[in-house]
C-alpha cells in the first residue's frame, strides 16, 4: 500500500487536503482521487508516498516539497507536524 497525499500550495505554505490509502501502482485510483479533490477542493497537486502511515507520507511532503521551496506545511488532514531542520 501507499499513502496518497493531496494538497494545496501557495508561495508560502503547502496544505494537505486528503490522504487515501492506495495500493502500489494503482494510478487509476491516484487519478479518480485527485479529480474529485480538484473539483471538490481545488487541489493543486498530489503525490503517493510508498509508506504505509499518514504522519510518514507528510514527512515525506515536507522533505521533498515543501522544504526546498522554502515552504511550510500545514497537515488539515490529521494534524500531524513534520520534523523541520
Amino acid at each position: 500500500m501507499a499513502t496518497l497525499l493531496i494538497w494545496t500550495a501557495d508561495d508560502q505554505k503547502l496544505t494537505i487536503i486528503d490522504s487515501h490509502q492506495v495500493p502500489d501502482g494503482d494510478q487509476e485510483a491516484i487519478d479518480a482521487l485527485f479529480a474529485d479533490a480538484v473539483e471538490r477542493d481545488g487541489a493543486d497537486d498530489a503525490c503517493a508516498f510508498d509508506v504505509d502511515r499518514h504522519s510518514d507520507a507528510v514527512q515525506r511532503a515536507y522533505e521533498e516539497y515543501a522544504h526546498p521551496f522554502g515552504l511550510t506545511l500545514d497537515d488539515d488532514v490529521e494534524g500531524h507536524v513534520p520534523t523541520t531542520y
